[in-house]
């Protein structure tokens, strides 16, 4: 091992014995990268507890590396786009053994409606039908608007979850146009313990639909941190890293389902969680333009970080997009089985890390999906105290009643914001298939750039454009 390695290896207190991939640089595949409200860049899956009720978090990001300074239109959510969370129920298959078969045994869809007050004006916020800034979500300042609505569907039936139209919060333009975002000392807010803690317009837009089911979908910091544009350099990580994604942000769909809407009481208390966009079809009829609205289209997906991007060839990475986990073990499972970033560690720094037969990665990934453990307590998540950004590595474990066993309270149990994927994964390449030793590698970023949330909907409040470190 050269000496290039050996410091990247003593950089990061890593190991993984269950569990490879690599972090979302957030731009997976070449055809999605061009349409970005339908680009995934991140998707969560968790369990939390308040009181006596267990929920199932889920969390999609869309929309990478948003620059908050980039008016006068910002971004937001597309109408044209369906956002759509997909849950697997695992099933006992006669040896005891689990069986992933990755079919969509539940799905949540969001669409979103966008409108104007005021068409009269260039500003989107401030000057609605009236000029100012903005109090509260949807007054009379705020002239771009966004509702949406929820839909579960299950065994074929669809159902629409909320009763009344439910709002996204405005962007954060700056303090003069979207103040609530700050706190007295003129910073964005972040790492509430506590609701009364989140800024108001997150308040305000956090609703509980009919199922009692909670949901929030608006514009968040970005919560994903690497040196992605050193390990894509031929691997070349710097000491100390420098986080590619500090300063931007996203636009974020969480969910909190209460646990018994997802598993029953006889069921296998064992879930797997991705996410879709889809855009619809349209069909123009030449003889009067009018055009017919056809079936939804996949265009994106995404389960665990970063199996379409790190180990798919750019051959495949497009398929991945439109394809289902079902058809996983068929058309993806070799590029777990001989894995080319294990290669690329060898060629850059001479390192005998196994290339082929890696059946550990075909467990984790083949299906793609993240592997929820529901019989766990809440896990901890990030700012408490029990929590450590490489999970079991760190020593942050729970135990499951199902599986006997202490089992990790973050990724590859689901994944929490926080988690340090790149580390985790990083090293398990390394260290894999056997892991009788571990070989700890990492990119020396340990920390986003700002605090997450403690509480519902967890990622921080969004970078300003005149107050974020992009200007």
């Amino acid at each position: 091992m050269n000496r290039t390695l050996k410091t990247l290896t003593l950089g990061l207190a890593l190991g993984a014995a269950t569990l490879a991939a690599n972090a979302a640089s957030h731009n997976d595949a070449p055809l999605i990268m061009t349409d970005p409200s339908a680009n995934i860049s991140d998707v969560y899956a968790f369990i939390s507890k308040s009181g006596n009720q267990s929920y199932l978090n889920l969390m999609m990001n869309v929309i990478p590396l948003e620059d908050p300074g980039n008016g006068v239109n910002y971004y937001r959510f597309a109408d044209d786009v369906q956002y759509s969370f997909h849950i697997n129920k695992a099933l006992r298959g006669r040896d005891g053994a689990l069986i992933w078969n990755g079919r969509n045994d539940i799905t949540y869809n969001f669409r979103f409606t966008t409108r104007y007050k005021n068409k009269g004006t260039i500003l989107s916020y401030g000057l609605g039908t009236e000029a100012g800034p903005i109090l509260n979500v949807g007054d009379a300042r705020q002239n771009l608007t966004q509702t949406y609505v929820v839909e579960r569907v299950t065994g074929g039936r669809t159902e629409i979850l909320n009763r009344s139209s439910m709002a996204v919060p405005p962007v954060n333009v700056g303090p003069r146009t979207t103040p609530a975002y700050y706190d007295n000392t003129g910073r964005v807010k972040n790492g509430a313990t506590m609701s009364n803690d989140l800024d108001d317009y997150t308040r305000q837009t956090i609703y509980t639909l009919r199922d009692g089911t909670r949901v929030f979908a608006g514009q968040r910091d970005d919560p994903f941190y690497a040196d992605v544009p050193g390990i894509f350099d031929l691997l070349g990580v710097r000491n100390p890293g420098k986080d590619g994604f500090s300063g931007f942000n996203v636009h974020s769909i969480t969910l909190q389902i209460p646990l018994g809407r997802v598993v029953g009481a006889n069921e296998v208390p064992m879930v797997g969680a991705w996410a879709t966009t889809s855009r619809r079809k349209t069909t123009v009829l030449a003889t009067d333009g009018d055009n017919i609205q056809g079936p939804w289209i996949q265009v994106g997906r995404m389960g665990n970080p970063l199996f379409n991007e790190t180990l798919v060839a750019l051959r495949d990475k497009d398929l991945y997009n439109r394809e289902t986990p079902s058809r996983d073990p068929l058309l993806f499972k070799k590029y777990a089985q001989n894995c080319e970033l294990a290669f690329l560690l060898n060629t850059v720094f001479g390192t005998p890390f196994q290339v082929q037969n890696r059946n550990d990665l075909v467990d984790i990934f083949i299906p793609d999906l993240l592997r929820v453990d529901c019989s766990t307590a809440g896990v901890p998540v990030a700012g408490q105290s029990a929590f450590h950004r490489l999970s079991f590595l760190g020593g942050d474990t729970i135990q499951s009643p199902f599986q006997s066993k202490a089992i990790p309270s973050g990724w590859p149990n689901g994944r929490r914001p926080g988690d340090d994927v790149v580390d985790i994964a990083l090293t398990a390449i390394a260290s894999g298939p056997q892991y009788s030793t571990i070989t700890s590698l990492g990119d020396f970023v340990d920390t986003n750039d700002m605090a997450y949330n403690q509480v519902f909907p967890y990622l921080s409040a969004p970078h300003g454009g005149p107050t974020g470190t992009l200007h």
